[in-house]
């Protein structure tokens, strides 16, 4: 199973988010948001953050370093690592296995995610075969996005997404997230969207707007 950290708002915890974090970061890098989200007293949360296996990225020059898949090319034709993408959808069904033995079933179960983290928190949450309160996909898109019609699992097909890009990503072009957003929307699926003044990374309103969602997803 994956190493993770984990930060819990109150105890005994009644929900738990698995955050995912980008390529080459590790699980400490979105710790620091778990105050910023000044989450109410009364929702106890377990965040969890899993640190990514280490492998070589073709598009670093093959450098080491933590990743939930590879990453061929930025331009032309993508292609992409499914084997890589399907793997860490394993090791993130096995993290939302253990919460549930923890007593958080599936229900209160959030999973989020910031750029490669965010696709897999997408790939996994949209197949998960039991109901989620909601998928958060930070900086990121949909990936092995053809497979999705014949792989998605009917009690997700609801379930709310919140999906979040800056205007200026140079990683990231919002012009993909948007393709992936109105190929969820065409799906049937509900999707919040939200732009940002910003590059790839995270910004104040975004943190504020997290924070208003993950209440409402987890209200019950």
């Amino acid at each position: 199973m994956l190493p993770t950290l984990e930060l819990e708002t109150g105890r005994p915890s009644t929900a738990s988010v698995i955050w995912l974090h980008g390529l080459g970061a590790d699980g400490h890098d979105f710790e620091p948001i778990v105050p910023e989200l000044d989450l109410p007293d009364a929702l106890a949360v377990r965040f969890v953050f899993p640190h990514a296996p280490t492998q070589p990225v073709t598009i670093n020059g093959g450098a080491v370093m933590r990743a939930w898949y590879d990453v061929y090319a930025l331009e032309g034709v993508r292609r992409e690592d499914a084997a890589g993408i399907r793997a860490s959808q394993a090791s993130v069904e096995e993290l939302i296995a253990r919460e549930k033995a923890r007593g958080i079933p599936a229900a209160r179960l959030v999973l989020a995610g910031f750029s490669q983290g965010g696709a897999i928190a997408l790939h996994t949450g949209l197949r998960h075969p039991e109901r989620l309160p909601g998928i958060m996909a930070l900086s990121t898109y949909l990936p092995l996005a053809s497979s999705l019609a014949a792989e998605a699992s009917a009690a997700n097909r609801g379930v709310p997404i919140f999906m979040a890009h800056g205007l200026y990503d140079p990683l990231i072009p919002i012009e993909r997230a948007q393709m992936s957003r109105k190929l969820l929307e065409s799906a049937g699926y509900r999707v919040e969207w939200h732009e940002y003044p910003m590059e790839h990374s995270v910004c104040a309103e975004e943190i504020a707007d997290v924070s208003a969602w993950l209440q409402r997803a987890l209200k019950g």
